[in-house]
């Protein structure tokens, strides 16, 4: 009877890492980018606090299993992230802002002087963690795309600038005529 019951638990405890680990993956597939840190010595209220940041900027936040994730990382051709999993860590998952994930955690980190950015991946690409605070300073997608329409705006202002000054003269112009010839 022992003996049934240890197998059922094993099967179980296999199914669960079977599933644990093709979540991983599916994460390290559709993620733009991700940040691995060492969330060791930060208190649960701090942990809240980060997780519910990063919550309300759209990223996914996730304590993992190591030995699992390290498959994962290994089927999805980005092994050299190994060389960040010392310790307990935690993996911030962005699935559409690569810059936002850097912003958001470098931003804990300075609340939280126990989280450690080891470093990341962005589109498939391993990076350092002195690159995901290089990362982070780099203006956010919205912040480009208004320089952006600013700097296509800046031209079309200038014109209509320039067109209503002529205007305005050959106004004051005809205004003259008009004045000169009445009286």
């Amino acid at each position: 009877m022992g003996y049934k019951r240890e197998v059922n638990l094993l099967a179980k405890s296999r199914a669960v890492k079977e599933q644990l680990l093709n979540e991983y993956k599916e994460k390290l597939s559709k993620a733009k980018a991700g940040v691995i840190v060492c969330n060791h010595g930060i208190t649960v209220e701090q942990d809240t606090a980060l997780r519910k940041k990063l919550r309300e900027a759209g990223i996914e936040y996730k304590v993992v299993k190591k030995t699992l994730f390290t498959f994962a990382v290994r089927e999805n051709n980005l092994s050299e992230l190994e060389q960040f999993f010392e310790g307990p860590i935690a993996v911030a998952f962005s699935y559409d802002d690569p810059v936002k994930v850097a912003k958001v955690l470098k931003e804990g980190a300075k609340d939280l002087e126990k989280l450690e950015i080891r470093g990341g991946f962005i589109e498939g690409k391993v990076i350092s963690a002195k690159e995901v605070d290089a990362l982070s300073k780099l203006p956010s997608r919205e912040e480009l795309i208004a320089k952006m329409l600013g700097g296509l705006n800046a031209p079309m202002s200038g014109l209509v600038y320039v067109l209503s000054g002529t205007i305005r003269k050959l106004v004051l112009a005809l205004d003259a005529i008009a004045k000169k010839q009445s009286a």
